[in-house]
């Protein structure tokens, strides 16, 4: 990839692709552009773009600074559209399913996802997403204290075993 190329994968130059959406030139005329939009937003940090973009509810719920740390955190590496229904032209919603492709210090991610856009006031915004991916794996018996003895049958205290090096425990993230 080029250091022209639009961050979004579409192929093409970020100057004939998703720039003058984020510049605001012009309005997306799909669901699919303003998505490759949105990803280039991600990847470029233009979080107001994000905001301005998104429909009445995910506006409510927005959280400009987490997304700014979130956004700045990752290298943004590609976005691969997997299929589009509606969100044409002449259409008033469509969704769209998608992979983020992205990497946070050594780790690589793959953000699956099926996107709601509908215009509102005659431009796409995004309404919602639902991510695709395993359910959340939950833990059935009691959360391991610090002072228990570790999980991974070595006889020690959790928090002198698995606990202290963060492997092989049974807790989950907040």
């Amino acid at each position: 990839m080029s250091d022209n190329d639009c961050p979004c994968a579409s192929g093409r130059s970020f100057e004939t692709c998703c720039e003058p959406y984020l510049l605001g030139h012009l309005s997306p005329p799909t669901a699919e552009a303003l998505m490759r939009a949105r990803y280039s937003a991600y990847a470029l940090c233009s979080i107001d773009y994000l905001y301005k973009t998104s429909g009445p509810r995910v506006k409510k719920e927005f959280d400009a600074e987490g997304s700014r740390k979130w956004a700045q955190s990752a290298e943004w590496l590609g976005l691969e559209v997997l299929t589009t229904d509606g969100g044409g032209a002449e259409d008033a919603s469509g969704t769209v399913e998608f992979i983020a492709h992205y990497k946070i210090k050594d780790n690589t991610f793959d953000h699956h996802e099926f996107a709601k856009f509908a215009r509102h006031d005659g431009e796409w915004r995004f309404m919602d997403g639902k991510v695709i991916g395993p359910e959340p794996v939950r833990r059935e018996g009691p959360k391991i204290g610090r002072n228990d003895p570790c999980s991974c049958g070595s006889g020690k205290k959790f928090k002198k075993c698995c606990g202290a090096t963060g492997g092989g425990t049974t807790e989950q993230p907040a």
